[in-house]
Parts: C-alpha cells; sequence; structure tokens
C-alpha cells in the first residue's frame, strides 16, 4: 500500500478535502491521510510514498523531518531542498535570466548588526553607501519588504526618501529589498500545478483579505492571459516548484512577477471560492497520485541543474544536434521532485 500523507497546520478546508477526494476514488495500493510523527529516527525511512507539504516552512522539526523523508525516496510536494534554499531575490533574478519581466530591485543591507556580529564583521560593506544612485534606479513609490518574508509582514509601501529611511529603520537585522511599484491595471494570481496546469485567478492586493478574488472580473485580452500562463510555468519549472501561486502586476500591457516564491499558497474555501477550490483539490490530488504511482523520487541535492537552465530562455533552447558520439552524462539530474506566503 503507498499512502499519500498530507503535513499542515491551521488550515481547516483544505487538507481535509484533499484526503477525502483522493480516498473517495477507491484506488488500488494507494490510500491519503494526515501525518502523525513523533521523534524522526535516523535509520527508519518514511512510511510515505508521497507527502504534501503545507506548513514546513513555520516549524524546522517538520522541515528536517521531509528531508529525511526526501533521502529515503518519498516524494516532497514542494521540494523541502530547494524551498530551504530559496530567498525572493534570487527568484527575481532567475526571473530575469528567464526572460519574465520583474520590476526594478536591489538587495539592501541590514540596517542593524545581525546576533554574534560587529562592524568588523561588515568590512567588506560600501560606506556611505550611494543612496542617491539606489533612488535613481528604482524610483518611487517602491515597495520595502523582507528578502525572505510572506503574509505582507514588514512590508512598507514607501513614495520618498524620508519615508523610506523611516521604514527601514524599522527593519532592525532584516535582510531588505527595495522594489519599484508597478502602477498596475490588472493584477492576477495564477495557481500552478505539477508546472503544467495553471488556474488564473483575478486578484487585487488592495482589498481586505477576504476580498482580493474577484467573483465578477471583466474580460481580459487573450494574448495578455496566455503570457501569464507561460510565464507562470517558466518559473515554476526554473524553480523546481511543483506547487506554487505566482502572481502578475499588468502595466501598459506587460505582465510583471511580483511574487512567485509560495510553495504552500492559500488554498481556503473561502478565500479562493468555491471553483477555484475545486480546480486546486482536484489537480493537486492528481498530482500527487501520479507520483505516488512513480517509482521512488530520485536524490538530486546540487544547483547545477537550475543555474544551467537560468542560462538560457525557453525560446532560445534549441534541439541538440545529432552526433555519433556518446552523449556525456549531466553532472546532476533534475531537481527532486516532492515545497502560504504573500509578497
Amino acid at each position: 500500500m503507498k499512502k499519500i500523507g498530507v503535513l499542515f497546520g491551521m488550515e481547516n478546508t483544505f487538507p481535509g478535502a484533499l484526503v477525502d477526494h483522493i480516498n473517495s476514488q477507491n484506488l488500488n495500493g494507494i490510500t491519503a491521510e494526515f501525518i502523525h510523527t513523533g521523534a524522526v529516527r535516523l535509520d527508519k525511512p518514511s512510511e510515505y510514498a508521497v507527502i504534501v507539504d503545507r506548513i514546513s516552512h513555520d516549524i524546522p522539526f517538520y522541515r528536517a523531518f521531509l528531508k529525511h523523508a526526501a533521502l529515503h525516496g518519498t516524494a516532497i510536494i514542494n521540494n523541502p531542498f530547494w524551498w530551504s534554499a530559496d530567498d525572493k531575490f534570487f527568484n527575481y533574478a532567475l526571473a530575469e535570466k528567464l526572460g519574465v519581466a520583474v520590476p526594478r530591485t536591489a538587495i539592501l543591507p541590514h540596517k542593524q548588526l545581525p546576533a554574534g556580529t560587529t562592524e568588523r564583521s561588515m568590512r567588506n560593506l560600501e560606506y556611505p553607501l550611494d543612496w542617491d544612485g539606489l533612488f535613481e534606479y528604482i524610483g518611487f513609490p517602491a515597495f520595502l519588504k523582507p528578502i525572505d518574508g510572506g503574509g505582507w509582514r514588514d512590508v512598507h509601501h514607501v513614495h520618498n526618501r524620508d519615508e523610506f529611511f523611516h521604514a527601514y529603520d524599522q527593519s532592525h537585522t532584516l535582510c531588505m529589498m527595495l522594489q519599484s511599484a508597478v502602477d498596475f491595471n490588472e493584477y492576477f494570481r495564477c495557481y500552478v500545478v505539477g508546472q503544467q496546469k495553471v488556474r488564473i485567478m483575478a486578484y487585487d492586493p488592495r482589498r481586505p483579505h477576504h476580498e482580493r478574488y474577484l467573483v465578477n472580473p471583466p474580460a481580459y485580452d487573450k494574448k495578455l492571459l496566455k503570457r501569464v500562463e507561460k510565464d507562470a510555468i517558466t518559473l515554476c519549472k526554473g524553480l523546481g516548484y511543483d506547487l506554487n501561486t505566482v502572481e502578475f502586476a499588468v502595466e501598459n500591457g506587460v505582465p510583471y512577477a511580483i511574487d512567485f516564491m509560495n510553495p504552500a499558497p492559500d488554498a481556503d474555501l473561502h478565500s479562493v471560492g468555491e471553483e477555484s477550490f475545486k480546480w486546486i483539490v482536484e489537480e493537486v490530488a492528481k498530482l500527487a497520485i501520479k507520483k505516488a504511482k512513480a517509482a521512488p523520487a530520485p536524490i538530486a541535492l546540487h544547483a547545477e541543474a537550475l543555474l544551467h537552465a537560468s542560462q538560457e530562455t525557453p525560446e532560445k533552447k534549441k534541439a541538440p544536434k545529432k552526433s555519433a558520439k556518446k552523449p556525456v552524462k549531466p553532472k546532476a539530474e533534475k531537481k527532486v521532485e516532492s515545497g502560504e506566503t504573500e509578497n
């Protein structure tokens, strides 16, 4: 019997619906359940063929449990190794390499020294910083936000130098990014499952949280939606995420990828709405079942594959020329197939 486990926290609707949907299909040799774990022994492999992870980003114990399971062949949705390694600035840099439009962005030194460091620890840092050059590059209005965070925590919308420095002073030891604001006309939040299926949802981040998904959105240009879908898939393939949400702010017809490090994205019925909820449950169930039917997940812990993929956009990739020579085996295989953050 192959088991699909769901690891979750305070969520109410999605985990139960996912387990019920998988089990309702009465598949031979496959069942789904909530995970129960105690202390994790080094010598005891995981009993799950697949784990859908919704909470390990907040619980270090769970993250270590998932990495141990992955090493023993469990397919994790999403890969805990890559999710641990990612930060938002790297994601923006990768998006730019892949030809996806992103706002002008820069990372900033910590306002206050991180714990355990002194001024001597920062001897490589330019001083004073070229604030004028930075503001000229980014422009105002802009957003000051953590390099790794979610739920709009510690995010500041700044309109001038004074507002920026006031917000920057409050960042303490956080590593922050300054990013130019997009004056958007349309905004989309896209669910991407299995790096193939995309559900584009009209969204407005300026509204209260429970009103952000638009119930009766206007008709959108089909070419715009096609580009949004294509860019969302490109980003998830580049990042190796099997489950993610990608947000686009559209200015003058150009969709700018704003937030796409959401490997445990909001899937609550009362948040996304009944139709989108049903789609998410069904597609995640299909993905988990597909992985459960497959052989144990391959292990690849190195970054060569990701970095190689970032060197060329999908448009530039060509079919390899035929050669009589024996192909050279790549040093790294595809990233481990297996990891709710916002902005």
